[in-house]
C-alpha cells in the first residue's frame, strides 16, 4: 500500500495534465488567422440570427438603422415572404410544376443570400449599432442560440487542437489506451466482487429464512387474538342490525310522504296535458290555413312561370332568326374580304409608284437647279475673263 500511493498520485497528476485545459502557448500566424476567421463567423451568425427579430419590429428601429439598411431589410423581408409563399405553394401544387418551382426557389435563395451579405456588411460597418442591437432586440430563437453555442464550442475545440503539438497528441492517445487497460482490469475486479456479493446475499437469505420461522410462531399467537376479535365483531353486527331497523321505519315514513307528493304532481300533469291539447288543436288549424295559402301561391307561381316560358320561347325564336341573318351576313363578309384585300394591295402599289415618281421629280428638280447654278457661274466667269483681257489690251496701247 505504501508503494501504491505515490503511483496513484502520479496517475492523477498525469490525468489532470493530459485531460485538463492546455497551458498557454505561442500562437502561430496561421492559428491566429483561423481563429480570427471563426470569431468573425460567430459575430456574423449572431447578427444574422437577430435579423428576424429586427424585421418583426422594423418600425421601432427605423431611425436607428438608417435609410440604406432599412431598404436592404425591407428587400430581405420581401424575399423571405416570396420563399415562404413558394414553399407553401410547392407543398399544395401540382407535380408538373415541381421543376419550375425548384428553379425559382434556387434563384430566390441566391438573392436571399446576397441580401443577408449586404445587411451584414452594413451592420459591421457600424460597430456601435452592432453592440447596441443585442440589448434592443428580443431574444433569439432557441435553435439559432443552440447553433451559435455549438459553433463557439467548435471554435474552442479547434483552438485547443491547433495549440496541441503532435507529441502531445500522441501522449494523449497513449494515456487513453492506458486508461482503457486499467478499466478492463477494474472490470475483472468488479466481476470478482459481484461473485462475493452473491455469496453474501445467499447467507443473508438463510438468515431471513430463520426469521420467517419466528414470524410463523408469532402468527399463531395472533390467531388467538383474532378469535377474540370475532366475538367483538358479532356484538357490533347486532348493534348495526338494530340501527338498520330504525332507519327502515324512518324510510317507510318518508316513502309515504313521497307517494302523496307523486299523486299531486300527477294531477298537475293531467291538467297541463289538457291545456296543451287545446293549444295543439289551435296550432293545427293555423297549420292548415298556412298550407292552403302555400298551395295558392304555388298555383300562382306555376301560372307566372307558364307566361314566362311562352315569352322565352318567343324570344328564342327571334334569336334564332337573327342568328341565321348574322350567319348569312358573315358568309357575305367572308366573300368580300379577298376583294377588299386585292383592292388594298392595288392601292398600296399605286401609292408606292406615286411616291417613287414624286421622289424622281424632286431628284430631277434638284439636279436641274444645280446644273443651272453651275451654268450661270460658268457664264459669269467667262464674262469676267473677257473683261480682264480687254483691260490688259487697253493698258498696253
Amino acid at each position: 500500500e505504501g508503494t501504491r500511493a505515490p503511483k496513484k498520485g502520479v496517475i492523477r497528476s498525469d490525468a489532470l495534465r493530459m485531460l485538463g485545459p492546455s497551458q498557454p502557448k505561442f500562437d502561430t500566424h496561421e492559428t491566429q488567422r483561423i481563429i480570427s476567421v471563426l470569431d468573425e463567423t460567430i459575430v456574423k451568425l449572431e447578427l444574422s440570427s437577430l435579423i428576424p427579430c429586427i424585421l418583426d419590429s422594423l418600425d421601432r428601429f427605423a431611425d436607428t438603422l438608417g435609410p440604406e439598411l432599412m431598404s436592404d431589410l425591407l428587400e430581405h423581408q420581401r424575399l423571405s415572404r416570396k420563399v415562404e409563399d413558394l414553399l407553401s405553394s410547392s407543398r399544395e401544387g401540382e407535380p408538373s410544376m415541381a421543376e419550375e418551382q425548384r428553379e425559382s426557389l434556387c434563384l430566390l435563395e441566391e438573392h436571399l443570400k446576397t441580401s443577408v451579405r449586404n445587411i451584414l456588411r452594413l451592420l459591421l460597418a457600424n460597430p456601435l449599432l452592432c453592440q447596441a442591437l443585442p440589448f434592443e432586440v428580443c431574444a433569439r430563437q432557441s435553435l439559432a442560440e443552440a447553433f451559435i453555442q455549438t459553433f463557439r464550442e467548435f471554435r474552442n475545440l479547434m483552438h485547443e487542437r491547433l495549440l496541441t503539438s503532435p507529441l502531445e497528441e500522441r501522449e494523449k492517445i497513449q494515456f487513453m489506451e492506458d486508461i482503457s487497460l486499467r478499466i478492463k482490469r477494474n472490470t475483472e475486479t468488479l466481476t470478482a466482487l459481484k461473485a462475493e456479493l452473491a455469496a453474501t446475499i445467499q447467507s443473508r437469505d438463510e438468515k431471513i429464512h430463520k426469521k420467517d420461522n419466528v414470524i410463523k410462531d408469532l402468527k399463531t399467537s395472533l390467531q388467538d387474538v383474532a378469535n377474540n376479535y370475532q366475538i367483538s365483531v358479532l356484538q357490533i353486527t347486532q348493534e348495526a342490525e338494530n340501527q338498520q331497523k330504525e332507519e327502515l321505519r324512518a324510510w317507510q315514513a318518508r316513502r309515504a310522504r313521497l307517494q302523496e307528493d307523486l299523486k299531486q304532481l300527477r294531477a298537475q300533469l293531467c291538467a297541463l296535458v289538457l291545456e296543451h291539447r287545446e293549444s295543439e288543436l289551435a296550432l293545427r288549424k293555423k297549420k292548415c290555413k298556412v298550407e292552403m295559402e302555400i298551395e295558392k301561391w304555388i298555383q300562382k307561381y306555376d301560372a307566372d312561370m307558364g307566361e314566362k316560358q311562352a315569352e322565352y320561347e318567343e324570344l328564342y325564336a327571334l334569336y334564332s332568326e337573327e342568328k341565321a341573318q348574322v350567319s348569312l351576313l358573315q358568309e357575305k363578309h367572308n366573300v368580300l374580304i379577298p376583294e377588299y384585300s386585292q383592292i388594298a394591295e392595288e392601292r398600296s402599289i399605286r401609292e408606292q409608284k406615286r411616291k417613287q415618281d414624286s421622289d424622281e421629280l424632286v431628284t430631277m428638280t434638284i439636279a436641274a437647279t444645280r446644273i443651272q447654278a453651275f451654268w450661270r457661274g460658268y457664264l459669269v466667269r467667262s464674262l469676267f475673263k473677257i473683261k480682264r483681257k480687254k483691260k490688259k489690251k487697253g493698258g498696253g496701247k
